[in-house]
């Protein structure tokens, strides 16, 4: 495996920021993202689908858009129609070229977790989707911009996951940090 530098290393301290009492927003790098792409044509779609489902142990299909599946040690997000993410997935879907293509992107991106009880009210400040229970609850995936780069956003049980273009990520963290710290900022 490949040794990993991240875009953010040495760009943040660890610690409470504007936090009287309980953090209302936790900020975190995950670090040594895995992240595989896999595309296919509109014709392969089913094929495709099926594949990765044998593939990832995935017993139901709901492999919609903008949902998230899980199979063996994996998330699947579903990143447009002809588009899947494979979160933790080590190795490349293995297809044929004239049903698809697989692409290693983890280095591409930097995962950065928030979380905690004001989570939604940060986030809204900066993108224009609505993340209310009832139209964004864990499981969904979206792309979106934040303070115009484009990020794509996926809301887990952990909190919303945030994978940022390596390019733009020292950027990105200090949006989040400054938005975060009016709630209660902890960096972990």
């Amino acid at each position: 495996m490949v040794n990993r530098s991240s875009a953010l290393k040495g760009f943040y301290q660890r610690g409470s920021f504007n936090a009287g009492g309980q953090a209302g927003v936790i900020l975190e790098e995950i670090p040594n993202l895995l992240l595989m792409q896999i595309a296919t044509w509109p014709d392969n779609v089913k094929l495709v689908t099926s594949e990765l489902e044998k593939k990832y142990g995935i017993e139901e299909t709901r492999l919609l858009n903008g949902r998230v599946v899980f199979g063996d040690n994996i998330a699947l997000l579903r990143i447009t129609p002809l588009t899947w993410w494979c979160y933790g997935a080590p190795t490349l879907f293995e297809i044929l070229p004239q049903h698809g293509t697989s692409l290693d992107i983890s280095h591409s991106f930097v995962h950065v977790r928030l979380s905690g009880y004001a989570v939604r009210l940060c986030l809204n400040r900066l993108i224009a989707i609505d993340l209310r229970p009832s139209n964004c609850p864990p499981g969904s995936v979206f792309s979106t911009t934040l303070h115009h780069v484009g990020v794509t956003i996926w809301h887990s049980q952990d909190g919303f996951e945030l994978f940022i273009p390596r390019g733009f990520a020292c950027d990105v963290w200090t949006m989040l940090h400054d938005t975060a710290e009016q709630f209660g900022l902890e960096i972990v």
